[in-house]
């Protein structure tokens, strides 16, 4: 059982983040739970690495001392999983807003799919999405997007290392990617139905890695919780 100087010292949490939540939620409940628990007023808490609201998986949760290295680990590669539907684009690239503008899918084969892949492999420029938290002139983007006010978004170079794909239903494609800090995989999924003269939007988004840190050996927030403050069974 951690104590409360094992947290002040420096601990990282792997948590398992669930849909429809946000990493700042994520961090808010975990700060609140140790502080709670130990009845103390303050504990730096922090997270490695943004995940959308729709997105689930892997979130590292920094705390005390560790919060220093949060740029460390955000630093690090990450890999992810998830669904591309082809055929139809959302101005989110994802499933936040309604379906905009629908594609014919009929002219793209497995091997096309296959193929495309390898012209997004190595360090590519990206555009962001236009829904994003990168802020432009001091605002969110995403706010600028919900006002319907249009801005330039510069590109940016990042990398993929890795773009497997790993199950094809179409209109429905699994994949698994390996890349670099700042990339979003919803523009990765934007651009793909682009390049297959199509169009395509992100359904399912789970990360699963980030450097040596797998999904795997992370925890839900409630066995967290249970952990730090078991229930008394009364009888």
């Amino acid at each position: 059982m951690l104590t409360e100087q094992n947290y002040k010292d420096g601990q990282i949490l792997l948590i398992d983040k669930p849909l429809q939540w946000t990493s700042f939620q994520v961090v808010n409940k975990l700060r609140w739970l140790i502080r709670k628990n130990f009845g103390i007023k303050k504990i730096k808490v922090g997270h490695a690495g943004t995940l959308d609201p729709l997105a689930t998986g892997l979130l590292l949760i920094c705390t005390g001392k560790f919060t220093k290295r949060i740029q460390e680990f955000q630093g690090q590669a990450k890999e992810y999983t998830g669904t591309i539907l082809l055929g139809a684009t959302t101005p989110s690239y994802d499933l936040e807003t309604e379906i905009d503008k629908t594609f014919p899918i009929d002219h793209i084969s497995e091997k096309t799919i296959h193929e495309t892949t390898s012209l997004f492999i190595g360090e590519i420029d990206q555009y962001p999405p236009i829904f994003s938290a990168l802020k432009k002139d001091g605002k969110r983007l995403y706010e600028y997007a919900r006002e319907g006010e249009t801005v330039e978004i510069s590109s940016r170079k990042i990398t993929i290392n890795e773009f497997e794909i790993t199950k094809i239903k179409l209109p429905e494609v699994d994949f698994r990617v390996v890349c670099s800090k700042g990339t979003y995989i919803r523009s990765l999924a934007h651009d793909f139905g682009k390049a297959l003269n199509s169009g395509a939007h992100l359904t399912v988004l789970r990360r699963t890695k980030i450097g040596s840190f797998s999904v795997e050996d992370a925890t839900t927030i409630e066995s967290f919780e249970n952990q730090l403050c078991p229930k008394i069974e009364t009888t």
